[in-house]
């Protein structure tokens, strides 16, 4: 783990905290397993759990490994929202931060 990795957890905790409201210590939780998420995708496919936007639960397989030839645009990440490919439908998807529900 490198100083750019321990960046992107912190402010991806402070986002979360300002836009939930929730304790620091529970983002900095979610926010690390997050991190952890992105980390694992980035070799392997792996399945989650997170709530989409009408209030649903989607159980996704998605993966950042090879991904990096497909992204189109700048593909700046945001510490709002994570982004994968899918790998059930083929295609890129994203879900906030604040939404993860499980990692398997």
């Amino acid at each position: 783990m490198n100083k750019h990795d321990l960046s992107n957890i912190m402010r991806r905790a402070w986002q979360l905290y300002r836009t939930t409201g929730k304790a620091f210590a529970v983002c900095l939780s979610r926010s690390w397993a997050v991190f952890r998420l992105i980390k694992r995708m980035r070799d392997n496919i792996v399945s989650f759990t997170y709530e989409k936007a009408d209030g649903t639960l989607r159980k996704a397989k998605g993966t950042l490994q090879g991904a990096q030839a497909l992204i189109k645009g700048t593909g700046i990440d945001t510490p709002k929202t994570v982004r994968y490919f899918d790998t059930d439908v083929q295609a890129f998807r994203s879900f906030r931060v604040e939404n993860l529900i499980a990692i398997m």
